[in-house]
């Protein structure tokens, strides 16, 4: 009888070895910035309209000594000599013919060792000026381009919550000037649009957990009461579990608004202190499940927020206790330094996770095989959130499916 055999689970494709949003990161050849580029052009037209006027000059100066230094005379005589310490020929010489082609040999090497001459001082003269042209080059290149320098550092400036930097460009009413203004006009709008954000979410934060915990009140108070029919005391479990998913959500929400911004105040906080809070929040509910966590956790400090980087490590941990096999199952949470950055590794049993729906998982609101929320294991935005935070905090979230099942969330902070 043929035994059926399961399909080996899909593996993720390879990762690149050079990450593009690391511009760190060194690269096999020197940037081709503009400047090297202008300071290239500059340079190489003066060089090339160098060796143009080179060649003109030389082939001016031959045609000029070619006509002008033709043997005009010719010697006649018995016993006629000339010696020439340039000209060591003349001293062989046994008859005026012979004298006389001696002469014009001569002549000729003389003018030819003039244009050798000339050519070789020429190369050197036009070497020199090259190397100061493409010194100077550089150095009006840099002068140029110092506008394009100032909008860089000020966009690199500006952060989430920090948008009241402006270029305020001096100088000529030139295209540099016209992208400084547009860039600064840009800034104003983005600046009332997060300005305009920040006041919603504070608004919506009163607004929406005020009638929540009234209701979570309400609901508590009506439990409390021994005489309540065993109906109505299900019931107001059943609102109560409701009303505790929706503060969830709303606080959820509220994190994720709040995360995508940059953080402006950042603090020394330790990765393994943070993941080891994680861990012990979420001991009660792994050993609910049979779920055992384990992991050696090496201390690792980062510049953040300490609040956003637990709820990373709760929400990553949460999400590998329960979405974990029913026998046998772990979690793996890890601290350490790589590279020279921090990172954060949680690793799970689970069910097998194809590598086309790894990008899925990080959406609001949406899990593996099911558009929408509809399950009691979450809101469905734990992994938007600690995208969000490790992005605040300028690292980055990986999450590969593991060999057997399950995933590898992998979260890189900068030390």
């Amino acid at each position: 009888m043929p035994v059926a055999t399961t399909p080996a689970p899909p593996t993720a494709p390879p990762k690149p070895t050079w990450d593009p949003r690391r511009p760190d990161q060194a690269l096999p050849w020197v940037r081709p910035t503009i400047r090297i580029r202008l300071t290239l052009l500059y340079g190489g037209m003066f060089l090339i309209a160098g060796i143009l006027l080179l060649s003109i000059i030389y082939l001016l100066a031959a045609q000029a000594i070619n006509e002008g230094s033709e043997l005009a005379l010719k010697v006649t005589g018995v016993n006629v000599q000339l010696t020439s310490p340039t000209c060591p020929s003349l001293n062989q010489v046994v008859d005026n013919d012979q004298l006389n082609n001696s002469l014009k040999a001569c002549m000729s090497a003389q003018r030819q060792q003039a244009l050798d001459d000339l050519l070789t001082r020429s190369l050197f003269a036009l070497t020199g000026l090259s190397i100061i042209a493409f010194a100077f080059g550089y150095a009006m290149a840099g002068r140029v381009l110092a506008p394009l320098g100032r909008i860089t550092r000020t966009a690199r400036r500006v952060v989430g919550s920090d948008l009241a930097r402006r270029i305020e460009l001096d100088g000529p009413d030139d295209e540099l000037k016209e992208l400084a203004d547009t860039f600064d006009e840009m800034l104003e709008r983005l600046e009332r649009a997060f300005t305009a954000q920040q006041r919603f979410v504070a608004n919506a934060s009163h607004e929406l957990r005020t009638p929540l915990a009234i209701n979570r009140t309400l609901l508590e108070v009506q439990l409390s009461d021994p005489a309540a029919p065993m109906e109505l005391q299900q019931l107001g479990r059943t609102l109560l579990a409701t009303n505790e998913r929706s503060e969830q959500l709303v606080e959820g929400l509220l994190l994720l608004a709040r995360s995508d911004n940059q953080l402006i105040e950042r603090k020394p906080v330790d990765l393994a202190e943070v993941a080891t809070r994680a861990v012990d929040q979420t001991r009660g509910e792994a050993e609910a499940k049979g779920v055992e966590i384990r992991g050696e956790r090496a201390p690792v400090v980062v510049q953040g927020n300490g609040v956003l980087l637990e709820r990373i490590a709760l929400n990553l941990v949460q999400n590998a206790v329960r979405y974990n096999v029913k026998e046998e199952g772990w979690v793996e949470v890890t601290t350490t330094v790589e590279h020279g950055e921090a990172v954060l590794l949680v690793s799970n049993t689970g069910p097998v996770v194809p590598a086309y729906e790894i990008d899925n998982i990080f959406e609001p609101f949406r899990r593996l095989r099911t558009e929408r929320t509809g399950s009691d294991k979450g809101v469905g935005l734990g992994l938007s959130i600690a995208r969000s935070v490790a992005r605040a905090h300028g690292g980055r979230i990986i999450a590969e499916p593991r060999e057997g099942g399950g995933l590898v969330m992998r979260v890189t902070l900068p030390v």
